[in-house]
């Protein structure tokens, strides 16, 4: 961990410093993720790209304490987690400290268990009353434009932006210093996915940090205030949205855009994109 001793409101809620993973054993030892060091403050949303086998649910699992750190340090809150076993993470779990919101929604939320349960839940784990939590649950249902009528329902009787939406309030609803949110507008249709990442925007009032893990770097460019790209478990690239929009350097990073029309016009065509295929390779 660094030597950094800052306290307060000013203290990182997600410090990563060096972090290792490897799978498997001996020969079979595959490396996940290298040297990987990000901070994330509280209120600052920061996304966190790559495609698929860059590392970035690696990185995620690891900060949620489902994967172990094979070498460097984490710490959420200012409390290190590196070395945090079962009990100890149950507790910081149990505290509202660090949320999840997964991809599927359908299939994180108990589909035999009303949305009022699945809301009130987390909160009655905390310690709520029953009417503490049903108080506190209604309450945050406009923030996330959720209507009270849809709290007697089960999550297949709602739409798709209807459910992530739930999975966010879920999430939102302990009150959480951190929250990782694993492609939450993937599969939402245009309009859901907006209005979702409308909502996301405006909760970082409160100071709540968001994770944002994704393949696709248009779908978090409007919210992110910083990106971090992933290649083969390194981290290749870090900074400010707009900077690395508008002038990225490396090769991946470059090659994630220009596959993404809306932000930077025209697609990069197929000989510039095999030339940068190239370049990774070499």
């Amino acid at each position: 961990m660094s030597d950094d001793t800052t306290t307060g409101p000013d203290r990182p809620v997600l410090e990563i410093d060096g972090l290792e993973v490897h799978y498997g054993v001996r020969r079979r030892r595959r490396r996940a993720l290298h040297g990987v060091s990000l901070s994330v403050a509280p209120g600052e949303a920061v996304g966190i790209i790559g495609e698929t086998g860059s590392g970035k649910s690696t990185l995620a699992r690891a900060a949620l304490g489902l994967v172990r750190a094979s070498a460097g340090s984490i710490a959420v809150d200012g409390e290190d987690v590196t070395a945090h076993g079962t009990r100890q993470w149950r507790a910081l779990r149990r505290r509202g400290v660090v949320q999840y919101v997964f991809q599927d929604p359908l299939r994180s939320l108990d589909p035999d268990l009303s949305i009022e349960t699945s809301l009130t839940e987390p909160l009655l784990i905390g310690g709520a009353t029953r009417e503490e939590a049903a108080a506190r649950v209604r309450g945050f249902l406009p923030r996330v434009r959720l209507d009270e009528d849809l709290l007697g329902r089960l999550p297949g009787e709602l739409s798709g932006g209807q459910r992530q939406r739930v999975a966010v309030a879920r999430a939102l609803v302990t009150g959480p210093r951190l929250v990782i949110l694993d492609e939450p507008v993937s599969a939402l249709d245009s309009a859901n996915r907006v209005q979702v990442l409308e909502i996301l925007k405006g909760l970082r009032a409160d100071g709540v940090a968001l994770v944002f893990i994704s393949h696709d770097l248009g779908s978090v460019a409007g919210v992110a205030d910083r990106v971090a790209v992933l290649y083969r478990g390194e981290l290749v690239e870090a900074g400010a949205t707009r900077d690395v929009i508008t002038a990225p350097r490396h090769p991946y990073t470059r090659l994630l855009l220009g596959s993404a029309p809306t932000l930077r016009g025209a697609p990069a065509d197929r000989a510039e994109r095999d030339a940068l295929r190239a370049l990774l390779h070499t």
